[in-house]
């Protein structure tokens, strides 16, 4: 038997009016097409469902049978359709996001309030985490985006480059300036007699600029290492020793009293990137939200040649 919820409907609807003419209407079809539904149906049913007169439509005792059936099973898939699609508005209406904490502190709060003027029905919800965290947020689909420094691909994962950083030193604000390249930054070169503190050895950032510090031999040797970049951006400040950090920490950078110098000779590039889980579809509140987070994201970099001190 394959009678469909479309066939269902109208035979409901026409014992309900009584009326092939009027359900017909209702159903935006033409009689003869209704017609030919219910004569679909009794010929599954092996049943006349209807007794039919010049003046009057009734149900025959199949009818009779087959009417709170079919009535209890067109309402339940009617709220059971109306559920979900209440559910897609609010999945259309809700925003996920997990980040890194540099993200979530110094550059979330702009985002989200430029992002809310825009748009005040959308519930946007932040998800603090490390990097590895937020990856797997986004995999197990707990967050719809996420944002950070993702240097390896990943099967379940989508990447988008939204901007390109650069390597600077950063340092307390009252030491002498550096002798600059003809690019404004400064040499990487520089930095052969430069006390230097850094993040976590595991650290993919600290991991690439130990592949630059390996060129004037000072990879992986003992200092003070601390796990976020605000601390370590802190303790520059404070004098415990120069930070190599990507221009993405601008912000933080601000907030304290450190100069700042891009390194050169290699300038080199880290990614930011957008992570969403591989497959899923892209509402148009993704890309609007990371569009303004990539225009953020260029004039961050901007800085470090505008602002350098």
């Amino acid at each position: 038997m394959n009678i469909s919820l479309r066939q269902l409907k109208a035979f409901v609807l026409v014992a309900t009016l009584g009326n092939f003419t009027r359900a017909a209407e209702r159903l935006h079809i033409t009689q003869a097409g209704l017609s030919v539904m219910m004569r679909e149906i009794e010929t599954q049913l092996g049943s006349r469902l209807f007794d039919r007169t010049t003046r009057s439509v009734t149900l025959t005792q199949a009818g009779h049978a087959l009417l709170p059936v079919a009535s209890a099973a067109v309402g339940q898939l009617d709220a059971v359709a109306g559920q979900i699609a209440a559910f897609g508005q609010v999945a259309r209406k809700t925003l996920r996001i997990a980040a890194t904490p540099l993200v979530s502190s110094h550059l979330m709060p702009e985002w989200f309030g430029a992002f809310a003027s825009e748009h005040p029905d959308v519930d946007l919800r932040l998800v603090e985490a490390e990097l590895a965290q937020v990856q797997a947020l986004v995999e197990q689909g707990e967050a719809d985006l996420g944002f950070g420094f993702f240097t390896k691909a990943s099967h379940g994962i989508e990447r988008t480059l939204l901007q390109s950083f650069r390597l600077m030193r950063v340092t307390a604000a009252g030491r002498r300036a550096s002798r600059k390249t003809a690019k404004g930054g400064i040499s990487w070169d520089e930095l052969r007699d430069e006390k230097l503190i850094s993040l976590p050895p595991d650290n993919p950032i600290q991991q690439l600029v130990e592949t630059h510090l390996a060129r004037i031999g000072r990879a992986d040797e003992p200092r003070a290492v601390f796990r976020r970049f605000e601390t370590l951006i802190g303790m520059a400040e404070a004098g415990l020793g120069a930070a190599i950090v990507p221009t993405f920490t601008l912000p933080a950078c601000c907030a304290r009293a450190v100069r700042w110098d891009v390194l050169t000779s290699p300038e080199v590039a880290l990614g930011f990137h957008r992570i969403v889980k591989r497959g899923r579809a892209k509402p148009e509140l993704w890309r609007q939200f990371t569009e303004l987070a990539a225009g953020s994201l260029r004039r961050i970099d901007a800085m470090a040649d505008e602002g350098a001190r």
